[in-house]
């Protein structure tokens, strides 16, 4: 069971449809371990299979006791159309003790369901939290200042969005975030793939039958 999770987990960023082949191998080995469950669900929700996630992530809490997949889920109840129902399970007295950064997370999310209810200045102003104005080199402060640029833009605010888009991109050591691409959007740039201008000049020394680009997350 632990190899399937540690497969699932180095696969997922390669091969989704492997990744949640292991998941689900180790949910039939071991399903009432939480630690399964949970790791069925992260697959699901990266594969955009919110309603199957959720359900995972219900299990995987009802099991361990613990609600640091309430952001997941939240995001979950977000990404079927529900944001309602978001925001009411953001406000669960179950999310009231959740750690610092599944706070924090929990906090992005929200704002984005704001977003989504085109209350733009309440998405601003969820994200005014004491750790936005401390955060430095936090596993989820580029994904911080990427959330409070995305929501002053939205509200029109377009030199506060390059101020925090490029805060973003300065934390965002793991590439989490496509701020570079953001910034240059905003500056009415033209972010161009190195790769591509030496196959137009013919100076690549790229095999020819290698794949075109896919599709962009």
């Amino acid at each position: 069971m632990a190899q399937h999770l540690a497969a699932a987990a180095m696969l997922l960023d390669e091969d989704e449809e492997l990744a949640l082949d292991h998941a689900q191998h180790a949910v039939r080995r071991a399903g009432r371990v939480p630690a399964a469950r949970e790791a069925l669900g992260l697959v699901l929700y990266r594969r955009g299979e919110f309603s199957e996630a959720l359900r995972e992530f219900r299990t995987a809490r009802r099991l361990s006791g613990s609600n640091h997949l309430l952001p997941y889920m939240v995001d979950c109840e977000r990404g079927l159309g529900r944001p309602e129902r978001a925001l009411e399970l953001a406000a669960s007295a179950e999310a009231k003790g959740l750690a610092e950064a599944d706070n924090i997370e929990l906090a992005i999310v929200v704002s984005g369901v704001r977003r989504d209810l085109e209350q733009y200045d309440a998405a601003v102003m969820g994200l005014r939290i004491p750790a936005l104005t401390r955060a430095s080199g936090q596993a989820w402060s580029a994904r911080l200042f990427y959330a409070y640029a995305d929501a002053l833009l939205a509200t029109g605010d377009e030199q506060g969005a390059h101020e925090w888009f490029s805060k973003a991109l300065s934390a965002d050591a793991n590439g989490e975030t496509d701020a570079a691409e953001r910034l240059a959007d905003l500056e009415g740039l033209v972010v161009e793939d190195l790769l591509e201008e030496d196959e137009v000049d013919g100076s690549s020394s790229t095999s020819p039958d290698v794949p075109g680009d896919g599709p962009q997350r």
